[in-house]
């Protein structure tokens, strides 16, 4: 018994299709460039960068004006300690270092946590197989957008700050030793406080979690702490907000356990690649 093809045959004088091809792979540029997209189409963004500016602007103008409304009644002492670490604590104060951590981790949380809410991250992820590709996108512009915010709100609080304390001849300037160090540490809060707020929320995945976590990791668990003993300076000295306040003095002070800005440079460096990895690598084992 003989076995016939059923298949049809191909007529006289035509060509078969070709395969259609493969879809080619999205390009890590193209991810970045998706990610920038998503970002900039929603007008909290542009919000929230112009709303945070003008309200960190406003609390050090408020607090150096302060300084220099009661500048006459000082002593002589306290006229000398002044210049240069209380300074350049008025150019960004720890209420504007707050807002700006505040800000700053709720936009990379939000950036993570509100395609999960919506489930838009399961056509993300259908579209591009490759998971930590389309996260690592993400940390590139989360952490370029926030930069950009930390610069305009240390930029202009500077500007302005030492614009008004040079009415006394107590104001900084650039070329000042160790202004630049400080302002690069305000400025750099702000992507590493995104990162910390985008690892959160892929790992956590729910909005009122995620701010909260974020927010006790930055701000709250450094009030726990002290550097008063030796056990508890290590914990201290191991948080942003801790390095954050290193790198502020510019002039040494005396403290309990003493350590140096290399070391809290290092602190800004380790959260800032762990939280990254976590964000880029944590998705490949985690259902959608």
């Amino acid at each position: 018994m003989t076995l016939t093809s059923t298949a049809p045959a191909t007529p006289p004088g035509t060509s078969r299709k070709p395969d259609p091809e493969p879809t080619p792979r999205a390009r890590f540029t193209d991810l970045v460039a998706s990610e920038w997209i998503k970002m900039w189409s929603l007008r909290s963004t542009a919000w929230t960068i112009a709303v945070g500016t003008l309200a960190i602007i406003g609390f050090n103008v408020f607090t150096t004006y302060d300084d220099y409304s009661n500048w006459p009644a000082w002593s002589a002492q306290e006229k000398a300690d002044f210049a240069p670490n209380w300074a350049m604590l008025d150019s960004f104060t720890d209420a504007a270092l707050l807002c700006l951590l505040l800000i700053a981790s709720a936009m990379g949380a939000l950036s993570v946590v509100s395609e999960y809410s919506t489930g838009q991250i399961r056509t993300t992820f259908t579209a591009v197989p490759n998971r930590s590709a389309v996260m690592a996108a993400k940390v590139v512009v989360v952490s370029v957008v926030t930069t950009g915010l930390g610069l305009l709100a240390a930029g202009g609080s500077f500007w302005s700050t030492q614009a008004i304390l040079s009415g006394r001849d107590t104001g900084l300037s650039l070329t000042d030793p160790g202004v630049l160090s400080a302002l690069a540490a305000c400025v750099l809060a702000a992507p590493l406080a995104a990162l910390v707020g985008m690892a959160v929320g892929t790992i956590i995945r729910a909005s009122a979690a995620t701010m909260g976590t974020s927010f006790a990791l930055l701000l709250l668990v450094p009030m726990g702490v002290s550097d008063d003993h030796y056990s508890s300076a290590v914990i201290d000295h191991a948080l942003p907000y801790s390095a954050w306040a290193r790198l502020m003095q510019i002039a040494d002070k005396p403290a309990h356990h003493p350590w140096s800005a290399d070391g809290a440079w290092t602190v800004y460096a380790v959260w800032a690649v762990v939280a990254a990895a976590i964000t880029i690598f944590a998705v490949k084992r985690r259902d959608q």
